[in-house]
């Protein structure tokens, strides 16, 4: 009987709350994830403490990590300035391995969506981390989450916020080309199989501004190599409820 000819066995596609939970799991096959604390927030904390007009991150701030994923973040913060705590994250494995990693620390998680309202109270949060998330959104859940975010921060509280930027961005603009969604600066992630949304800086600064005051922007850079695409752009941008308000 003649051999059958080899096929390599396709992998199934896991979308949305699947793949991120397959990714916890496999410990990232397809995107590179750390147990470390972003290099990003932590130049916000030193920023802010270096600010004669701003209090530091003091012992017992309370911080809202909204896609905390392993909660890498959060544990940096109460390690370092005693932080509390609390994480949203869709992955139930991502909410498993963060609970396992912070161990003896303040520091509670949920398994849900940022989408919808915050399940905490009115002024209670020092600092909300918004980092790679909310860009999952369409327009009304986004402009719904940015005005939660300012209802549950206190006076003076902080949103640190990390996004896309479409400036100036190849990647951006072949997504755009190519898996075009119903929203403007709306793609269809061909991994994940989501709605993903890329800022330009002007909407960004106007979408924020209209709750909070702008205190500083990072862009990244090193995009480009000799006209084609390298990394992605990215925006970290640090806003504050108004202290007098």
């Amino acid at each position: 009987m003649p051999k059958r000819p080899f096929i390599r066995k396709q992998k199934r596609k896991r979308h949305g709350v699947t793949f991120w939970d397959s990714e916890y799991a496999s410990g990232g096959e397809h995107l590179a994830l750390s147990a470390e604390e972003s290099e990003d927030l932590a130049k916000f904390t030193r920023w802010l403490g270096r600010q004669k007009d701003e209090a530091p991150l003091s012992r017992k701030a309370d911080v809202l990590d909204l896609g905390c994923g392993n909660g890498r973040n959060l544990i940096f913060l109460a390690r370092e300035f005693g932080a509390q705590g609390t994480g949203y994250d869709l992955s139930t494995a991502a909410i498993a391995e963060a609970k396992r990693a912070s161990a003896g620390l303040p520091l509670t998680y949920e398994a849900r969506s940022i989408a919808g309202d915050l399940s905490v109270s009115p002024e209670s949060q020092d600092l909300v981390l918004d980092m790679m998330t909310s860009h999952f959104l369409n327009t009304n859940e986004r402009q719904h989450l940015r005005d939660e975010i300012y209802r549950v921060l206190r006076p003076g509280g902080w949103l640190f916020m990390k996004t896309f930027l479409r400036d100036d961005d190849l990647h951006t603009e072949r997504l755009l080309k190519d898996f075009p969604s119903n929203e403007s600066g709306t793609y269809i992630h061909p991994v994940i199989g989501v709605p993903e949304h890329a800022y330009t800086e002007d909407e960004l600064t106007d979408f924020l501004s209209e709750k909070f005051l702008i205190k500083k922007i990072y862009r990244s850079h090193k995009h480009r190599a000799h006209g084609k695409a390298r990394k992605r752009r990215t925006i970290s941008i640090y806003v504050q409820k108004d202290p007098y308000k």
